[in-house]
């Protein structure tokens, strides 16, 4: 679903990665660690075609990135990625319902049933006539999960999905991206700095200057 080929971004003589390679699966759930500033939003964003990377290739279902326009990223965007922002974006004119199911709006296949059932699966079912300004910080962390997940995409990519919740409400959180990957086929990256959300992952691997490394835990012998 999702492949890079020897990455790399700078900014002006500051790398911020460098080398890397990554194949990502349909139904498969892999997570990223890093230490803040070591560039998992950058790498993100260069994957969704938001920041532009300096060398190397992102292939999204087996298109590459960098021969689409702007209009075709927007669209591949739309149909086939499912983005969950550290920093929420959700517009605060609209309701939580609203907000969820502005994916599938945006596609011309709204459905009032799939919002609730989403809202339902991050706990928000009863808040979907809300305003964004009437919810915590965790709750708009929830509502920007179900959007990303609405409308079934094939690549979800996640940005420190668990940072602003409880233990109990994160737990919830992962369950909705693993049951996204086992019943709609999807691939997710989620990046963080969590050991403990990393661990709900198939695989864990680890972005260091020089690339990516296997992180995954080895069983006891």
């Amino acid at each position: 679903m999702m492949q890079l080929k020897n990455l790399h971004k700078h900014y002006d003589a500051t790398p911020v990665f460098q080398g890397v390679s990554l194949h990502l699966a349909r139904g498969e759930f892999v997570a990223l660690l890093g230490e803040s500033g070591v560039g998992k939003s950058t790498l993100l964003n260069c994957i969704a075609g938001l920041d532009e990377a300096d060398g190397g290739q992102v292939l999204i279902d087996g298109v590459l990135l960098s021969t689409l326009d702007d209009t075709a990223r927007a669209r591949l965007r739309r149909v086939q990625l499912g983005f969950v922002f550290q920093a929420f974006h959700v517009l605060p004119h609209l309701t939580v319902a609203q907000n969820v199911g502005l994916p599938l709006r945006l596609l011309n296949r709204l459905d009032d049933k799939r919002v609730m059932q989403v809202l339902q699966a991050v706990g928000l079912r009863e808040l979907g006539e809300r305003l964004p300004a009437q919810l915590s910080g965790g709750q708009l962390q929830r509502v920007a999960i179900a959007r990303a997940v609405v409308h079934a995409p094939g690549l979800i990519l996640a940005d420190e999905p668990t940072g602003n919740l409880d233990p109990t409400t994160a737990d919830k959180v992962m369950a909705v991206l693993r049951q996204q990957v086992r019943e709609a086929g999807a691939a997710c990256l989620l990046v963080t700095h969590s050991v403990a959300a990393a661990a709900a992952a198939d695989r864990v691997l680890r972005l260091t200057p020089t690339g990516i490394e296997d992180a995954t835990p080895q069983p006891a012998a």
